[in-house]
């Protein structure tokens, strides 16, 4: 079937016109919040980003100094005489995310304008509680893959630009499609190189590194992490942000210090390595990467797809039959690929037969609240 177009903010979908005329917005607002000593010139700059997109202004050009406005102009050509709530959702927040940061001058300070809400969830205990149960369970290898996969699926419901229910637990109908079996196998294979696609910061991305590092257990194994280059989604992490976790890991001790020193000496080693690069925070679908994003991704075993954000970008950010093969979607996709995600917007495929029209009927809400979540396994050529 052809692709479906991808979906749009001008109300065809709700969610996606909520999303844009009001979370964002409302992100934009808490970023000055939390950032009592920025500038006038900033809070001015962050209030009027929210007030065009309240009032549905054109969409701005980019500008320097970002590095990537060259690969953002000709996107931006493309959506020549849009505005922010008649486009495409996907172009809408990512573009969001490239102002937000022009209006608090990232490129040229280097502060973060989301930290504050990082700092604050590596100080809280949810990370480390988290973490510790899924470091302290026995077993094989593999069985302990498999359970660390079930938690960085869980670890996805902690979104700090999404409300959710981050500390409830998961009841077995939670999870619509459990592909882990077929996702083993790969992980595993000797000598493999696994490449993950990186969401939040925080609890989920220990969960990550947890399950990194009994990858890494394979002397002959090699992981690539690939992080953004920017602040975008709140909590989406970047390089700093996960040496920051892992410094945070030593600090408390104990089977935490352990992973963390285990992640330090596979660094050292070239066998973990970490891929920040701007297309992650960039317009563009997957299929659009740049040939060295392609080449990276091609030259593993398998690819890691942490979270919803980083599934719309693979699949085209559109309302496919939520009961078509995932190969529908993917198939340009040359390695295999596990997504681990919790559901945060409305497209998904390979569910089974029947049960999105089931869910429809009495949690109208499931494809976007956050609670339920897919571990989904595509091979390629499938």
């Amino acid at each position: 079937m052809p692709r479906p177009p991808p979906l749009r903010t001008d109300g065809s979908n709700a969610f996606a016109h909520h999303s844009m005329r009001v979370r964002v917005p409302r992100i934009a607002r808490e970023v000055v919040e939390r950032n009592p000593d920025y500038s006038p010139a900033i809070r001015s700059a962050v209030e009027k980003l929210a007030s065009d997109i309240e009032g549905d202004a054109h969409l701005p050009p980019p500008l320097p100094p970002a590095p990537d406005v060259a690969s953002w102009a000709l996107a931006d050509d493309e959506h020549a005489g849009e505005t922010w709530l008649d486009t495409e959702w996907f172009y809408a927040e990512l573009a969001f995310y490239r102002e937000l940061a022009q209006a608090c001058r990232f490129w040229e300070t280097g502060r973060d304008p989301f930290a504050p809400a990082k700092e604050e969830e590596l100080a809280s205990e949810r990370p480390w509680e988290h973490l510790g149960a899924a470091l302290a369970r026995g077993g094989s290898r593999e069985e302990r893959i498999v359970s660390l996969l079930d938690d960085c699926l869980w670890g996805n419901r902690v979104d700090l630009s999404y409300t959710v229910a981050a500390a409830r637990e998961h009841d077995r109908d939670d999870l619509l499609v459990d592909g882990r079996a077929a996702a083993l196998p790969l992980l595993t294979r000797p000598g493999g190189g696994v490449h993950v696609l990186a969401d939040n910061t925080g609890t989920e991305l220990a969960l990550d590194l947890a399950l990194v590092a009994a990858i890494l257990e394979d002397p002959a194994a090699r992981v690539v992490v690939h992080l953004k280059l920017q602040p975008v989604f709140v909590s989406d992490a970047m390089p700093r942000d996960l040496w920051r976790l892992v410094e945070r890991m030593r600090e408390r001790g104990g089977a935490a210090r352990r992973l963390a020193l285990a992640l330090g000496e596979a660094f050292d080693t070239g066998r973990l390595a970490l891929a920040p690069d701007p297309f992650w925070s960039g317009p563009r679908f997957l299929w659009e990467a740049p040939a060295h994003v392609r080449s990276s991704l091609g030259s593993g075993a398998i690819v890691l797809v942490k979270g919803d954000a980083n599934y719309r970008r693979v699949v085209g950010d559109a309302l496919w039959p939520p009961a078509a093969p995932l190969a529908r979607a993917c198939r340009y996709v040359p390695v295999p690929m596990v997504f681990v995600r919790t559901m945060k917007s409305d497209p998904v495929l390979g569910l089974p037969e029947g049960l999105a029209e089931r869910l429809d009927a009495g949690e109208p809400r499931w494809r976007v609240e956050g609670r339920r979540g897919v571990v989904q396994t595509y091979l390629a050529g499938g």
